[in-house]
């Protein structure tokens, strides 16, 4: 049995040796390659004879959720039965008492509360409102066994940075609606062909059209592991990250576990603690040190949605999930507070947002019933401890600081932190920054990644 060769051993054999006579007639001719370029002789020489030559570069991290699950187009469509149902809800609005000559200072403020469910039960229309989010092109797809939804928005110039933007809490995919226009398509907004991304924004798990994890442990690291896993679904070797909130977090961690896989990480939420040198520690510009300590002073009255989420997240859903109104308080508070304006009676918050924006951010919470799930991640940060602890970020970083922004991060503890490359202290804004300061955050996004092209 052993003596004798099959027809395709014979066939291999013959391969071989031709393969053998032809190497030796180029290591002649290429002698000159030899010397000159040896790395291509090799190279030419081994593929000749079936074999793959050695590679000098290091194999790509694989997620551990990396699959091969079809990819879905997905449209919203909210049924006409559950918009009536939300009217009938808010028609039944049962509105606490407030204390008088007091706006905001003891939570959401009634007389706004009362004029935003008036709009949401007469002027709002929520067909509208999906009919444009459904103008972008959307998928679901299976990772880690859950159901996936994400914007899948590719620009037509080849030459375009895949750019992955994720959200945070009270946010939704539609923060990005005003921005993921102008980077796949730049020219058709007055801008440069240069500037052009393929745009992915994800909803993340347990958040708005994606599905509700039913198990502990969903942290912002899984959800860096997940996402890292929808991106080598979509055949992205490499690719950018964006965001603020916790996708600043989630990307953090992605940028952690997988940094051979990012381009550039812009942040506008970056986080950073004091560095151990003392040099840097103390080198912070006094516009900075004033502009951290009036935002940290702020933030000590700001925490209790935190330690609540962070604890006892069930007990919360039963009353946002069953009352529009008070998911509606709950949501906008954080937008009120999170913004560039006056907290007190002055600040009104229509001339930071349209009650269509806020609200069409809200009905996703609503209409997909994800208030509690989506507030889980706090609890699950808290909980769950961190595989690969957070070290120096040798990614390419890009930075800005919003004035209103809920925590500020000096230059230099960033740049201990992160390989920085760009950091900016915006003029005005807030931790919404793409959805209320749209042309700004373009501009900042287009100009690191430029230094990245």
């Amino acid at each position: 049995m052993h003596s004798k060769l099959s027809a395709h051993s014979i066939k291999r054999t013959g391969l071989s040796y031709l393969g053998a006579l032809l190497c030796a007639i180029l290591s002649i001719a290429l002698g000159s390659i030899a010397i000159a370029k040896p790395d291509l002789l090799t190279s030419s020489l081994a593929k000749l004879n079936g074999i793959t030559p050695p590679s000098n570069e290091k194999p790509m991290p694989q997620s551990k959720f990396a699959n091969n699950a079809p990819i879905i187009p997905f449209e919203i469509e909210i049924s006409d039965a559950a918009i009536a149902d939300l009217q009938r809800r808010l028609a039944a609005t049962r509105m606490p008492d407030q204390i008088a000559d007091t706006t905001w200072e003891y939570g959401t403020d009634s007389s706004y509360l009362a004029e935003l469910i008036a709009y949401w039960q007469n002027d709002f229309d929520w067909k509208k409102q999906e009919s444009e989010l459904n103008q972008f092109d959307q998928f679901k797809t299976e990772i880690d066994g859950l159901d996936m939804h994400f914007i899948h928005q590719r620009s037509e110039n080849p030459d375009a940075i895949p750019l992955m933007i994720v959200h945070g809490w009270p946010g939704s995919i539609a923060e990005f609606s005003k921005i993921i226009g102008p980077l796949t398509d730049p020219v058709a907004h007055g801008g440069d062909i240069a500037d052009s991304y393929h745009v992915i924004a994800p909803s993340l798990p347990g958040f708005g059209f994606s599905e509700k994890p039913n198990e502990p442990g969903y942290s912002p690291e899984k959800f860096a592991h997940i996402l890292a896993g929808l991106m080598q679904r979509l055949g992205y070797e490499q690719y950018a990250i964006a965001g603020g909130d916790w996708g600043a977090i989630i990307n953090r961690f992605l940028a952690n576990n997988y940094p051979e896989r990012l381009l550039g990480l812009h942040s506008n939420m970056v986080l950073a603690g004091p560095p151990a040198d003392e040099a840097q520690r103390d080198d912070v510009s006094e516009a900075e040190s004033s502009l951290r300590n009036a935002r940290t002073a702020y933030m000590q009255n700001e925490v209790g949605y935190q330690r609540i989420q962070g604890t006892k997240p069930q007990s919360l859903g039963y009353g946002l999930n069953d009352s529009p109104a008070g998911l509606a308080a709950w949501i906008v508070e954080k937008f009120h507070g999170w913004s560039d304006l006056p907290q007190g009676a002055d600040g009104y918050l229509d001339n930071n947002f349209s009650k269509d924006e806020l609200l069409t951010n809200i009905a996703i919470y609503w209409f997909t019933e994800t208030i509690t799930s989506s507030a889980r991640i706090y609890y699950e940060s808290n909980k769950t401890p961190v595989a690969k602890p957070i070290e120096y970020i040798n990614v390419p970083t890009g930075v800005a600081v919003y004035p209103a922004e809920i925590y500020i991060t000096p230059r230099s503890w960033a740049a201990a932190a992160y390989d920085l490359r760009h950091y900016s202290l915006m003029e005005k804004g807030g931790h919404f920054a793409a959805l209320e300061q749209p042309e700004s955050y373009l501009n900042e996004l287009n100009t690191f990644f430029r230094l990245l092209r």
